[in-house]
Order: C-alpha cells, then sequence, then structure tokens
C-alpha cells in the first residue's frame, strides 16, 4: 500500500506535468495532443444537433451560404469554409463582401473601401472569375450582379452582369449621382425588410433583382427598368412626400400635417408616371407621428408588399403591384416578417404562418410570446432568447427546433448556420 507521502508526490508530479504541457502548449513549442487541445480551448457547444462547429479568428459582420461553401465576411477581410466539413478553402483581404447568384451559380463579390472596383470570386476556390476597376457602388441579387459607374461630371452608369458567366445583361446611363452610393448593396428608395428576433437581416439571402430600381440623388429619384435596362422615369418628391420602388410600382406617400396628427395617402405609379392605385388614410410608417411629418425612412416589408397600418391602428399587407388587400389584421395583430408569398403574424402568444396565395393561417406556434421571425426562401424561423425553430413555409413541419442563444445568420436548403461570439455551427435540418 503506497504512502500518503508517496500519493501527494505523485499528485505533485502530476500537476507539474500537466503545467508543462499547457506552457509548452500556449508557446507552440511542442503540443503532443492538437486535437485535446482544440478541444480544451474551444467553448461548449453552439447547440445540440449541429453538424459541425468552428471557432472564428473574430466576430463575424456577416454569413452566406454560397453553393457548397460558407461565407464570413470580417470588417478587413472574408474567408470560406465548407459547408460539409467547415475546412477552411481559403481568405483574402477584403473591406467588405456579399453574395450574388444562387445555389451552383452563387459567387462572392469583395471590395475595397473608399476604392473603385471590385472583384467576383469563384466560393469554393477563391478564384478571381471577374475584375472590376470602375465601379463605386454593387448591388448584388440572385439573378444579377449590378453595378454604378462614374466617369466623372454627368457620366454615370448603371451595368448588370450574369453572376457566373459575367455576361453583361444591360448598361443604361444615369446622368450625375455622386458619392452617395458606394460598396456593396447601398441603401435603395423600396422597403426595409421586416425582420424581428435573434436573426441577421440578411438571413434570406440575396433577393431576385426586382422590376424597377430607384436611384436617389439630390433630391431626385430615377427609375430604371431593369428588363430592359432603361431610364424610365426621373421625379422629384415634394417636401411632405417621400418615394418607393415597390413591386414594379412607383409608390408615393403624402403625409400631411393637420390638427396635431398625420394625414397619409399613398399612389402607385407606373414606370411611365400613370397613376395605377390610390389610398387615402393608409400609414406606411415613413415618418414618426409628432415630428411635423417629416418622412425618413422607406416604408416596411419584403419584395412585393408593404406593411401598413390603416386609420383605425390595424396593421395590413399591401400588394405593391396594384393596392390589394394581402391580408388584414385586427388591432391584436402584428405582422413580425412578410415576403411576397408569405406572412408571420404574432397575435397574443401565438405566431402563425399566413399564406397569400392560400389566404389563410398554414401553421402556428403557440406559447411564443416573446419570439421574433424571418422568412427565409427554406424555412420560416421562430426565433425567441434560449429557442430556435426551423419551419417549412407551406405546412409548419418543423425542421428545426434547438435550445440556443446564438444567432441566425444565413439559413440553405439543408440547414441554418448559427454564431455565438466567435463560434460558428451548422445545423442541419430534419
Amino acid at each position: 500500500m503506497a504512502s500518503a507521502g508517496g500519493s501527494w508526490k505523485g499528485l505533485w508530479m502530476v500537476t507539474v506535468a500537466a503545467v508543462a504541457l499547457t506552457v509548452l502548449a500556449t508557446t507552440r513549442v511542442w503540443n503532443p495532443w492538437p486535437q485535446l487541445w482544440s478541444w480544451i480551448t474551444t467553448s461548449g457547444p453552439v447547440a445540440p444537433g449541429t453538424r459541425w462547429q468552428a471557432s472564428l479568428g473574430g466576430t463575424p459582420q456577416s454569413v452566406s451560404i454560397a453553393g457548397d461553401a460558407v461565407i464570413v465576411e470580417y470588417r478587413t477581410s472574408v474567408e470560406a469554409y465548407g459547408l460539409t466539413a467547415a475546412v477552411k478553402l481559403w481568405s483574402s483581404d477584403a473591406d467588405w463582401a456579399a453574395v450574388a447568384g444562387k445555389g451552383a451559380n452563387a459567387v462572392v463579390v469583395t471590395g475595397r473601401l473608399l476604392t473603385k472596383g471590385y472583384q467576383v470570386l469563384d466560393p469554393s476556390t477563391g478564384a478571381i472569375r471577374r475584375s472590376d476597376t470602375a465601379a463605386s457602388a454593387v448591388w448584388t441579387y440572385q439573378d444579377a450582379i449590378v453595378d454604378l459607374s462614374c466617369g466623372g461630371g454627368d457620366d454615370c452608369r448603371l451595368t448588370a452582369w450574369d453572376p457566373r458567366s459575367g455576361t453583361q445583361l444591360w448598361s443604361v446611363g444615369t446622368g450625375s449621382i455622386g458619392f452617395v452610393l458606394d460598396a456593396a448593396n447601398p441603401d435603395l428608395p423600396d422597403t426595409r425588410r421586416l425582420i424581428s428576433g435573434s436573426v441577421d437581416d440578411d438571413v434570406a439571402g440575396p433577393p431576385v433583382l426586382p422590376g424597377l430600381i430607384g436611384l436617389p440623388h439630390d433630391g431626385e429619384v430615377r427609375v430604371i427598368d431593369t428588363a430592359t435596362g432603361k431610364l424610365v422615369q426621373t421625379l422629384r418628391p415634394a417636401r411632405d412626400q417621400r418615394v418607393a420602388v415597390v413591386g414594379g410600382r412607383v409608390l408615393t406617400v403624402t403625409g400631411t400635417a393637420r390638427d396635431g396628427t398625420c394625414y397619409y395617402g399613398v399612389v402607385g405609379g407606373s414606370p411611365s408616371g400613370e397613376k395605377v392605385w390610390q389610398r387615402d388614410g393608409l400609414n406606411l410608417r415613413t415618418a414618426d407621428n409628432g415630428s411635423a411629418c417629416e418622412q425618413d425612412r422607406d416604408p416596411a416589408g419584403g419584395y412585393n408588399v408593404v406593411l401598413g397600418v390603416d386609420p383605425y391602428g390595424r396593421e395590413v399587407l399591401i400588394n405593391g403591384y396594384d393596392g390589394r388587400n394581402l391580408w388584414y389584421g385586427d388591432k391584436e395583430s402584428t405582422v413580425l416578417a412578410v415576403d411576397d408569398t408569405y406572412a408571420v403574424i404574432r397575435k397574443g402568444q401565438s405566431i402563425r404562418g399566413y399564406s397569400f396565395t392560400k389566404d389563410r393561417n398554414v401553421w402556428r406556434q403557440d406559447d411564443r410570446p416573446d419570439a421574433g421571425a424571418a422568412l427565409t426562401p427554406y424555412a420560416a424561423i421562430v426565433a425567441s432568447k434560449g429557442r430556435v425553430t426551423a419551419l417549412g413555409l407551406t405546412t409548419g413541419a418543423v425542421r428545426a427546433d434547438v435550445q440556443t442563444d446564438a444567432k441566425v445568420f444565413t439559413v440553405g436548403p439543408d440547414g441554418m448556420i448559427l454564431v455565438a461570439g466567435r463560434d460558428m455551427a451548422y445545423l442541419p435540418f430534419a
């Protein structure tokens, strides 16, 4: 039987050995168990059921799925990981990055701040597919890359390119635009994407190229038809008006201050300027009451749909193309997320998925009083502190439901990327 002194001596030797191994590992002089050390220095699981988890080199600005790659944007760099096993594929210096295209046709667009031009990279290899040296601003879509180049003075052009092949689709002169628009996806007069909860603003990925694009400059909006690549209208809204280009229409919102409140009206016009529809008393929340009705933000919505409030305080979702009501709520209902096909609506402690084509609720989640929501092409996300649920869009079938404090950064066809601090994980759908 060993003595007490011998036991303490053995414990002391084990402790010294452990300290020595720790020092050697931290100084990178010698590490006999790199996998064990990686496990020791890694934080806990981001969520149960993840396929993989990776430690990032910093806090990400954005995370996107591009084909079989996961693109992570930092403040001054961008890197790619394999979607299957989180193997690091490549990295590059860049001040901004955005994904264009969809699926196998996806590409990564990168650039530098205060520097004209950008590069189009292959998401799997980082190889340069196309370079530009003149553009000051770039917008990324599922079916196009649109850039704005200004040679000086009034010589500015808006050009659309096929994301994968790099073929020019069209190019149109826009006149002077100035330096208001720069880098990736600068704000345009359209709709503010409606997203809430622990979900990133760009969780749905790049949208489809809209039928009309509005370019703001010095109080004017120049409207471009993206089907023909032509400048179809230039308008200057009055001081009490705001213009939003939504659903192939030019919406002019008028807010008049009177009797201590704001009186609103909305007119939907065609590309050529003809009035198509009109709604009086419709508040698109472009201004705060009590602020002299000064309209300082775009209407909320998604794609072809805008969110409004009637004079009685009831929310309404409207088709921007023809002004039809797609959904009309009661005073207890609040829209959490919307796109051109579905809406996610809270009423009391329940959250419901509403289909515009079926004109009814298609799923329901109870006991989610504090949850937010987002809509993506592959799933509806319901997220609250400590829990994230992904639901099938048409039926509400549960594709994933986990306890986690992580933020949902992006959703792909077969799963979603969660980020907690500097840890990123891929959660596959059931």
